[in-house]
């Protein structure tokens, strides 16, 4: 089913001021029961991979989040492009990890679909390498 241009530029923005309020609740209401969902990753970070169900979203959040230092994560939104039922998300990430006090910056896009109000695809790209590395050491420590 097609959604229109305005509800899909809506539900972006509903989408993107929770994701900056750390609303998971509040995210994982925007999405259907049956999702497609994909963030890529290392099999070392437990956030990462495939979901499939709506009530896997709010999971997602509350096991990436502690990972971040609260107030320390900044999300550079670029520019959306909408049209249809398809979103693009183009921003640049930075986060400080917990554990280590290392700071890494991403450049990300995210591909939302929006089918009758709801999110219903979800595809994260970022330099996953970055990420990794950030998090488990680039092999030269």
């Amino acid at each position: 089913m097609s959604t229109d241009t305005e509800t899909s530029r809506a539900v972006a923005g509903q989408f993107l001021e929770r994701l900056g309020k750390q609303d998971q609740e509040g995210i994982q209401e925007l999405f259907a029961p049956e999702i497609d969902w994909h963030v890529p990753g290392s099999d070392k970070l437990p956030w990462t991979g495939r979901r499939t169900r709506g009530e896997e979203v709010a999971p997602y959040f509350t096991t990436m989040w502690p990972h971040y230092v609260p107030g320390e994560s900044q999300v550079a939104l670029e520019r959306i492009i909408v049209e249809g039922g398809d979103v693009v998300l183009l921003a640049t990430f930075s986060h400080l990890i917990a554990a280590s006090g290392k700071r890494f910056t991403t450049p990300a896009s995210l591909h939302l679909v929006i089918e009758d109000g709801q999110i219903v695809v979800m595809h994260l790209y970022e330099d996953t390498l970055i990420v990794d590395q950030a998090f488990h050491g680039d092999g030269t420590d």
